[in-house]
């Protein structure tokens, strides 16, 4: 009888200890973001991660109890890089589209603002209709990328692989205007490097391209950790957390 019970008890104390594990192993958790999108996430030259997506990262970590690390990972590759699990969670100022639902699941939104147009200061664009046979620059892979192709038909778009790449092009004249969050182009232009250019105008929200606003992005199926950060995101905005980030 002695042996059975120390038996049961040495059972029950593996079983907690495995528990406690996985426990432990959840709160553990990596998040991918682009490192490349001032204001909201930027990778500075000593190596730190800055902006709004960053900031509330570490608010939601902290919310669930959680311990996060960061990964950067170039955009154009970075839900393939979620599904194979090199992170378990995006943090990008990712919208929630239908065309990205179908590859992962989301948590509620976190924030959501429209694209916006940007032109030189000198440019002899007043409004939308004078874009017609103009050159827009927009970062590819993005919902401002499909925006351009759908409403701007009668304009040539190119893509560049970063946001940054594209202010290049405008500042030095080599396209006409570029397609982005208003956030972005707003302090964008506020800044020295910006100094070149001015917002054109807001653009309407087109929720099938441009979504219902940037959300967390994890593993399809993942609903688990997804409701987890859906919980966090109330959290803070009860809180105050948010409003003192924003």
């Amino acid at each position: 009888m002695r042996s059975s019970i120390r038996f049961l008890a040495a059972a029950s104390i593996a079983a907690l200890s495995l528990v406690a594990g996985s426990a432990m192993a959840e709160d553990k958790i990596i998040i991918g973001t682009e490192g490349a999108y001032p204001p909201f996430n930027n990778l500075e030259s000593d190596g730190t991660l800055t902006g709004f997506d960053i900031d509330i990262a570490k608010a939601l970590c902290e919310e669930m109890k959680a311990s996060c690390t960061f990964v950067t990972n170039d955009w154009d590759g970075i839900i393939p890089a979620l599904q194979a699990k090199k992170f378990d969670a995006i943090i990008a100022s990712m919208s929630i589209t239908p065309e990205r639902l179908e590859k992962v699941d989301f948590s509620a939104k976190y924030y959501n603002t429209p694209p916006a147009v940007a032109v030189p200061k000198d440019s002899p664009i007043k409004d939308v209709a004078d874009l017609k046979g103009k050159t827009l620059g927009a970062q590819a892979s993005t919902t401002h990328a499909n925006y351009v192709e759908k409403h701007f038909p009668d304009s040539t778009e190119k893509l560049y692989p970063t946001a940054d790449e594209y202010k290049l092009d405008i500042a030095n004249g080599r396209i006409d205007g570029v397609v982005d969050d208003i956030v972005v182009l707003s302090e964008w232009v506020k800044s020295d490097a910006g100094a070149c250019c001015k917002i054109l105008t807001p653009l309407p929200v087109d929720e099938e391209i441009n979504g219902k606003g940037a959300g967390i992005a994890v593993r399809k199926g993942d609903t688990a950790l997804a409701d987890k950060f859906t919980k966090a995101i109330a959290g803070i905005r009860a809180n105050g957390k948010y409003k003192a980030i924003q």
